[in-house]
C-alpha cells in the first residue's frame, strides 16, 4: 500500500478524523465562545475560531503520537494488532507526522496574539511530563486515580490555552472562567474512563481498564459520577452566562440516557455495552461544550 493508504488506515484506527474533527470544532469553538460570554465581551473574527481548532487538532495528534510511544512496549506484547506493532506504519512516519504538527501550532498562535504561545508552551511542558510518566512510571501505574487525574490535567490546561485566543488580546480573563476549566477536566475523566470499560471477554492480560481495576459495578458508578460531577460544573457555566435554568433542564435531560448506558453496562457488561459506554461518554462531552459555548447565543442572541 502507499503511505497515504496507509496512513489513511492509521487514522481511521488511532486518530478517526469523523469523531474528532466535529468533537474538536464543538470544542474549540466553544471554549471562545464561553470566554467572551462570561466576559461580557462580543465575539472575536473568525480566524480566532480557525486557529483555535488548529490548535486542539494539533494537540490532540501529539497526544496520540506521544502514546505511541509511551505505549510502545505495552502495545507489542499486549496489542499487536494495532497499527504499529503490526507494521502498517512504521514509528518514524507517526513521530515525522507530529513533529509537523509542531511548527504548525506554533505559526497559527503566533499568527495571531503572539502571547498565545506562553499558553502553548505550558501544555507541551506538561505533555512532555505525562509522556515521561512524571519520571515515576512504576508508581504513577500502582495509583489509577492519581493516574488518571495527573494525565487529565491537561485538558483545563488546553482549555486555558483555547480561551486564552480570547481573552488575552482583550481586558484578561472573565473571574469564572474556572468554571468552564474545571468541566474540561472533569470531561475528560468521563472519557477516559468511558473508553476504558470493557466487556470480560475483550479485557486482555497486562492492559489497565477501569472495568478490571475496580469491577464492572463499581467502575460504572464512577463513571457516572463523573457525568454527575459534570453536569454540576456545566450548570455552573451556564447560571454564569445568564442561561443557567435552561442548561439545567436540557441537561437533565441528556443525563438520562447516560444513566440508563451505565446501568445496562452494570447490569451486563457485554461487548455492545461497552462500545454504548464508549459513545455515550463522548456524546456527553459533546453536548458539555455545545451547551456552554452556543446556548447563550441562541437564548440571549450575540453582543
Amino acid at each position: 500500500m502507499t503511505l497515504l493508504a496507509r496512513l489513511w488506515i492509521y487514522q481511521s484506527e488511532r486518530f478517526p478524523l469523523k469523531k474528532t474533527v466535529p468533537l474538536l470544532l464543538v470544542f474549540s469553538a466553544a471554549s471562545i465562545c464561553v470566554s467572551a460570554r462570561l466576559a461580557d465581551r462580543p465575539l472575536p473574527e473568525w480566524p480566532a475560531f480557525a486557529v483555535g481548532f488548529v490548535l486542539a487538532m494539533a494537540l490532540f495528534f501529539q497526544m496520540r503520537v506521544c502514546d505511541e510511544f509511551k505505549d510502545a512496549e505495552d502495545d507489542r506484547r499486549y496489542r499487536p494488532e494495532r497499527p504499529i506493532p503490526r507494521g502498517l506504519v512504521a514509528p518514524a512516519e507517526v513521530l515525522v507526522l507530529g513533529l509537523l504538527t509542531l511548527p504548525l501550532a506554533t505559526a497559527a498562535a503566533w499568527l495571531w496574539y503572539p502571547p498565545v504561545l506562553w499558553c502553548l508552551l505550558v501544555v507541551w511542558v506538561w505533555l512532555a511530563a505525562m509522556t515521561a510518566e512524571f519520571g515515576v512510571p512504576a508508581w504513577l501505574k500502582a495509583r489509577p486515580v492519581l493516574y488518571l487525574i495527573s494525565h487529565m490535567a491537561i485538558m483545563p490546561l488546553i482549555d486555558l490555552l483555547l480561551t486564552s485566543i480570547e481573552w488575552l488580546p482583550a481586558e484578561g480573563a472573565a473571574s469564572k472562567l474556572w468554571l468552564f476549566l474545571t468541566l474540561s477536566f472533569v470531561n475528560g475523566c468521563v472519557l477516559e474512563i468511558g473508553r476504558k470499560l470493557w466487556s470480560p471477554e475483550n479485557e486482555i492480560d497486562g492492559v489497565d481498564t477501569y472495568s478490571g481495576l475496580w469491577g464492572y459495578r463499581r467502575a460504572a458508578i464512577v463513571w457516572l459520577g463523573c457525568v454527575v460531577l459534570s453536569f454540576g460544573f456545566l450548570v455552573g457555566t451556564g447560571f454564569a452566562t445568564d442561561v443557567g435554568w435552561i442548561t439545567v433542564v436540557v441537561g437533565v435531560a441528556a443525563l438520562v440516557p447516560c444513566g440508563l448506558a451505565a446501568r445496562s453496562y452494570m447490569t451486563a457488561p457485554t461487548p455492545k455495552a461497552q462500545d454504548r459506554m464508549d459513545t455515550i461518554a463522548g456524546l456527553w462531552v459533546f453536548f458539555c461544550y455545545a451547551t456552554a459555548g452556543f446556548l447563550p447565543f441562541l437564548i440571549g442572541g450575540f453582543r
